[in-house]
């Protein structure tokens, strides 16, 4: 896949990661594309390292997308904390 469906899908992941887990978070749509994008990026090594398959097929198949969506979850999780506690200091 090239470097702009990348960025796509992680943006779009991004997008439904933040609707999956409703909540404030303390940055705005540019946060949310790099979550997505470093998300997706993660989703896709996860499934790897984790289930020995490649999970990134092409940009239409169904792995790719579940792939990149859970990375976004984790990584959503993983700057939610962090962005929380800063924040409480």
């Amino acid at each position: 896949m090239s470097i702009i469906a990348w960025i796509l899908i992680g943006i779009l992941a991004g997008a439904i990661a933040k609707a999956l887990m409703p909540g404030r978070d303390p940055g705005g749509c540019f946060i949310t594309m790099i979550i997505g994008i470093v998300g997706g990026l993660l989703g896709g090594w996860l499934g790897k390292v984790i289930f020995h398959v490649h999970s990134i097929k092409g940009f239409f198949h169904l792995s790719t997308w579940i792939a990149a969506i859970i990375g976004s979850v984790i990584v959503l999780i993983i700057y939610r904390l962090v962005i929380g506690n800063r924040s409480r200091h």
